[in-house]
């Protein structure tokens, strides 16, 4: 298909000025296409060639300002238009195919009770799977809506819908929407699941499968309470009031991402309506989510790009805002430690890959949409929300805020480019926010600090030194060991500082502290090192650092020290294992004991060596067991609890241990064996060849969910069998596979293939899974190319076979641009594990 070109894109909004669109769908023509009628009203402002977009099964009629147009002329997904100066209206009549990968109109029937929804995903240039557009941002138009769905069904859009006529005719009508950019028009449709309520004299509401109904109504409340208090504070921040007539919030099925800003229609993946137990961390992870979206309404949706090289003016922003407005205005006043564990190693991982990019890139970087796709990554979200935290720290809050609000007033239901944003900026602050931009925004990679501490007889030096070249304005905590308890660290002093601080280094008075940490409070994006005093006390002393989001810092320098070849991944967990017995903050327990499972002990720690960090997780799992059995109910206690269960079940070879969980349906001392955690036990016991393929279809039988029916497929998937090996084989990668696997039964079936204890099993699928791969991505498009470059990529194989058939593929196969991308990030970061290897560390 070809792609949309930025200088396309600048002819065409040059050319065309777009009034409105009117849309009609009809969902009522069979499980595999439906039918698509659009008319858009536009200007030309003068005589010229361009073309709409559309990705038909069929185009039945076009016609041009009454004139029919050849529905041959169609080449790919373009419709040629000569124009003529003046008015124009086109009409287009389609039928459109039903997407089975959460691209275009996705559509799922439910395996608990047979119901069947719909769902649009119009994101970058997916729109055109169901209405026919000019699909580029900055032709912005107001949009009318009228959809025809099986009578019992509830149709939800951008804008109140009205269900119109005879209820048995199932018709829906839409208020006209503000101005839109075509990839935020949203339709859901479905027998759904509703909660409803007013706020501030808006309608709000949550949707969900009906299967899922308990879940939802259980946490209605949290849900509710969560979007009152994140839209209160948006608008105690913002002069601009929410903008749009409603706001709805779905939660829908194999949705791609985490969420979608579709305005007054937000779409959030459904595994955020919890149907087992959840750690706290996970609430606050669905809160900065809820609040992410909700900033979107402004930034994006409000104001929106001009072109996608100026997608951190949307991500950036949403992810920023997101943390800070949860931490403000909800119970979850720590969610930058959640987004120090989270999300800034994502950002780190990403600006230390081949494939980084500045936060804000040249335009001639994002020469088309196919490469703008690309920089949805760690840049654009956590870095890029790092830096305007970082922003924050250097110009002040109020000026700040003051520089966004000029922003949306200035260009409110229009477009804008980074320029513009700066611009409002300086005419709210004397720093020269231009400079700043070009150092924090327009370079890639990630700056190391490093202390140098010299000591005097009655004082100490401190320099900083810099691998890198950004300012930065961060916060320096200095610690001592309390004498009463040598395992605690009390605050001696924090201080500003600068970098780079210049020629002289700062001056303290007395005696050097046990433990100096650089980045104190996390306000800055650059990788920390220790000196070698301040370390031995971090390993001594770590779990006894007052603030979490401080030793959330540390964890993360210890994480990048091991990455970096500076750390042994023994000591690692070594670390781990001495001090998360005592950590009480379950984001900092999750991430660490994440980090060791997935990396240190399948990718950084040589085979030979794997058998005993396995033992030091499961020896460290069962020790938090013990302790948070002693501990009580209380809700950390309860995560902890959880969080160190998912750990023993991934690590544990004890086959018989989780086959008597599974049949008394609890371990000692609880939690109870809830779904997820019976389909995580039963996939470790088919890794472990301790179970069977009518087993797992009896757990399929007692769990005949959609979440049920992926665990199945991991767990078959998993199976040390070579006939289940090629049964998972063939039903992600042949081409005559029936039914082709969706989205999310392609990663699960992914995620069970690869497994390190099966080495051996699945070694000879290494030759075929390049071409299995690229074949894939360009039979299916970008976001299974992407799950097969990331769930289905051999990351268990640190081998060097893997790394040159990997550079051979890049070199010789074509793969498509987001296949591409995948393996280039995958292959580095196989690199990096076969250097750490190598290092002998």
């Amino acid at each position: 298909m070809p792609v949309l070109t930025r200088e396309e894109a600048r002819a065409r909004a040059r050319l065309l000025d777009v009034h409105r669109y009117a849309v009609d769908l009809d969902l009522t023509r069979g499980d595999e296409l439906f039918a698509s009628t659009t008319r858009i009203r536009f200007t030309a402002r003068a005589a010229g060639e361009t073309f709409v977009e559309l990705r038909p099964a069929a185009l039945r009629r076009a016609a041009l300002d009454g004139r029919p147009l050849d529905p041959a002329a169609l080449d790919d997904n373009r419709l040629p238009l000569s124009l003529t100066a003046g008015e124009h209206e086109l009409l287009i009549e389609a039928d459109m195919r039903y997407s089975r990968t959460g691209e275009g109109m996705h559509r799922f029937t439910d395996p608990a009770d047979g119901e069947t929804y719909l769902y649009t995903q119009a994101f970058l240039d997916d729109g055109q799977r169901v209405f026919a557009s000019f699909d580029q941002p900055d032709l912005k138009a107001v949009f009318d809506a009228t959809v025809t769905a099986p009578p019992h069904w509830t149709v939800l859009g951008n804008a109140v819908a009205t269900c119109t006529g005879d209820p048995a005719e199932g018709r829906w009508t839409f208020a006209t929407t503000q101005p839109l950019s075509t990839y935020f028009v949203a339709f859901a449709a479905g027998p759904w699941h509703s909660v409803r309520t007013e706020h501030a004299g808006l309608p709000f509401a949550l949707h969900c499968r009906r299967s899922l109904a308990p879940h939802l109504d259980a946490d209605a409340g949290e849900l509710l309470d969560i979007t009152r208090r994140c839209f209160d504070r948006f608008h105690e921040i913002f002069d601009e009031p929410y903008p749009f007539d409603s706001y709805d919030q779905a939660f829908v099925p194999e949705f791609n991402a985490g969420a979608m800003e579709n305005p007054g229609l937000v779409t959030f993946r459904d595994e955020y309506v919890f149907r087992s137990a959840v750690t706290d961390t996970e609430r606050e992870t669905r809160g900065v989510t809820i609040a992410h979206e909700m900033a979107h309404m402004w930034f994006g949706d409000l104001v929106t790009l001009r072109w996608w090289d100026d997608i951190w003016l949307n991500e950036s922003f949403a992810e920023y805002m997101g943390y800070q407005v949860l931490a403000e205005a909800t119970r979850f006043g720590g969610a930058w430690t959640d987004f120090a564990c989270a999300r800034k190693g994502w950002g780190y991982d990403a600006d230390q890959r081949p494939s980084t990019h500045p936060v804000a890139p040249d335009p001639a970087a994002v020469p088309d949409t196919a490469s703008a796709l690309l920089n949805f990554d760690g840049i654009s979200y956590a870095k890029g929300a790092s830096a305007l935290r970082q922003l924050v720290a250097w110009l002040g809050e109020k000026d700040f805020l003051a520089g966004i609000n000029d922003h949306f007033a200035r260009h409110r239901f229009g477009n804008a480019a980074l320029a513009d944003f700066l611009d409002s900026l300086a005419r709210r602050t004397d720093r020269d926010v231009h400079a700043w931009a070009d150092r924090w925004l327009r370079t890639s990679g990630v700056d190391t600090l490093t202390p140098a501490i010299t000591e005097a007889e009655d004082h100490w030096r401190l320099a900083i030194g810099q691998d890198g070249t950004r300012p930065h304005r961060i916060a320096v905590g200095a610690y001592d060991r309390d004498p009463a308890d040598p395992d605690r660290l009390v605050l001696r002093d924090r201080f500003e500082a600068d970098v780079p601080q210049g020629d002289s280094p700062r001056v303290l008075p007395g005696a050097r502290p046990d433990l100096l940490l650089l980045n104190d409070g996390d306000l800055t994006y650059a990788k920390i090192r220790l000196d070698a005093a301040s370390w031995d006390t971090a390993l001594r002393s770590l779990s006894g650092l007052p603030d979490p989001l401080n030793r959330a810092v540390l964890w993360n320098a210890a994480r990048d020290m091991v990455r970096d070849g500076d750390l042994a991944p023994a000591a690692y967990l070594d670390a781990a294992r001495a001090h998360l017995p005592h950590e009480r903050d379950v984001a900092i327990t999750g991430a660490v004991l994440a980090f060791a499972r997935g990396q240190v002990t399948d990718r950084y720690t040589a085979p030979a060596d794997r058998p005993a960090a396995l033992a030091v997780l499961t020896d460290l799992a069962q020790d938090l067991l013990d302790r948070t059995r002693e501990r009580g109910e209380d809700t950390a206690s309860q995560g902890l609890r959880l969080t160190a269960v998912r750990t023993f079940i991934d690590s544990t070879t004890a086959a018989d241990t989780l086959r008597a969980w599974l049949r008394d349906g609890t371990l000692p001392g609880g939690p109870a064996l809830d779904p997820e955690l019976r389909w995580r036990a039963l996939a470790r016991l088919a890794v472990l060849g301790a179970t069977t393929a009518e087993a797992v279809e009896a757990e399929l039988a007692r769990d005949p969910s959609a979440t049920g029916r992926e665990g199945a497929a991991r767990c078959h998937a998993a199976l040390p069998d070579p006939a289940a090996k090629e049964a998972a084989w063939q039903a992600m990668y042949d081409p005559g596979h029936r039914p082709e696997l969706s989205n999310y039964l392609f990663t699960a079936t992914a995620e069970g293939f690869w497994q390190p204890e099966q080495h051996d099993l699945v070694r000879p699928y290494l030759d075929r899974y390049y071409p299995a791969a690229v074949a894939l991505a360009a039979r299916r498009g970008p976001a299974l190319a992407k799950a097969a470059g990331a769930a289905g990529f051999p990351r268990t194989l640190v081998e060097r076979r893997t790394l040159d058939l990997g550079e051979e593929c890049l070199r010789t196969a074509g793969p498509t641009p987001a296949l591409r991308r995948r393996l280039t990030d995958e292959l580095d970061d196989l690199r990096r594990a076969l250097r750490v290897r190598e290092t002998g560390r």
